[in-house]
């Protein structure tokens, strides 16, 4: 099963622009928010850190995208905002270890973090 995941990954976008990954959000270890996510889905994943999302307002800003297999089960971008506990991060990691969106069921926690990003946003990540 992890083949099928090395072959063709979800990827996950860490925004560390002018908001995210900064002072401005307090209390936050923005540098492990990063490190934890590439160390733990390195051969399932593709983990990268981004300049701006444009989302300031949400920082700090993870979105999953799907896999191939996950994009053709239905599966679509998950932006999530306010990411600033390191047990959420967590939760994200476990979810697209299991297979990411279209594959496996997001945890609870996602509903209480996903939010709409604007056109010009989905633009970006999704191009």
């Amino acid at each position: 099963m992890t083949q099928v995941y090395a072959e063709k990954k979800c990827t996950v976008t860490v925004c560390r622009g002018c908001c995210c990954g900064t002072a401005k959000v307090p209390g936050t270890d923005h540098s492990a928010q990063l490190a934890m996510p590439r160390a733990e889905l390195g051969a399932v994943a593709q983990v990268r850190a981004v300049n701006c999302l444009d989302a300031c307002e949400q920082a700090n800003v993870i979105v999953v995208q799907p896999s191939s297999p996950g994009r053709a089960a239905g599966g679509r971008p998950v932006s999530l905002g306010l990411v600033n506990d390191p047990d959420v991060t967590g939760d994200i990691v476990a979810w697209v270890r299991s297979g990411g969106p279209g594959l496996a069921e997001p945890p609870d926690v996602v509903g209480l973090y996903e939010f709409g990003p604007s056109r010009r946003v989905r633009r970006t990540v999704e191009g």
